[in-house]
């Protein structure tokens, strides 16, 4: 996630939500070259018309060396299954496309998006089931690694499940205030300082006026 000074990813009416520089984008092409799967809320990969894409030859060529596939599987999320079946993603078909929603998805939308996308699984009544789908995707998909994009409710519900090993985030010297503007944990998050997800700071890069900073959670995790 990149975020300003003030911890917004997006202005309030959510009209700016790239902000960046140029060395944040290289940043991101870079982490998607090291994951199996990229995964993004779907009115993020709406708003942003995200591709989730692999940047470029440059990072094609470091997935091969590594032994990945030459680009990560995409994941779409949403509870609804409110997806715009115009989106630019489902015009770009260079890797699998997969939707994860819940029961509370109409029909038609279920049957829409099994059309659209590559696989569409049902995980919970109301709500995903995160736990359940990282397992799902590491046994069908073979994901071992897995890069979350956002938003801040998606990003939230993965960090209550306690399913987050990794913080990735850069800091961008730029103010945007706003009590509704998003932030990179949005949604329901914790209610006492003893719920707060911990992690403790592994590097912090200065580049250009932009912060670099990676965070690992205090005690390793991962599926059981």
């Amino acid at each position: 996630m990149a975020m300003t000074a003030d911890g917004k990813i997006a202005t309030a009416n959510r009209m700016v939500h790239s902000f960046g520089s140029a060395r944040d984008l290289e940043h991101l092409y870079e982490l998607r070259a090291t994951a199996d799967a990229v995964m993004s809320g779907a009115r993020t990969v709406e708003i942003s018309q995200s591709i989730l894409g692999a940047g470029g030859e440059k990072f094609r060529k470091q997935r091969r060396k590594t032994g990945l596939a030459e680009y990560s599987l995409r994941i779409l999320v949403s509870g609804s299954g409110s997806i715009d079946p115009q989106a630019e993603i489902f015009r770009h078909r260079f890797s699998p496309i997969i939707v994860l929603t819940t029961k509370r998805a109409a029909a038609g939308k279920i049957k829409l998006l099994q059309k659209l996308a590559d696989d569409v699984k049902i995980l919970g009544e109301t709500e995903i089931d995160f736990l359940a789908a990282l397992r799902w995707l590491r046994e069908k998909w073979g994901v071992k690694r897995l890069l979350c994009e956002g938003g801040g409710e998606l990003n939230d519900a993965l960090f209550r499940a306690d399913l987050v090993d990794e913080i990735n985030l850069t800091i961008c010297p730029k103010i945007f205030g706003g009590s509704g503007a998003p932030t990179i944990a949005d949604g329901l998050g914790v209610e006492c300082l003893v719920d707060a997800k911990q992690f403790r700071i592994h590097t912090i890069r200065q580049f250009e006026g932009e912060l670099f900073t990676m965070y690992f959670r205090q005690k390793q995790g991962g599926l059981p």
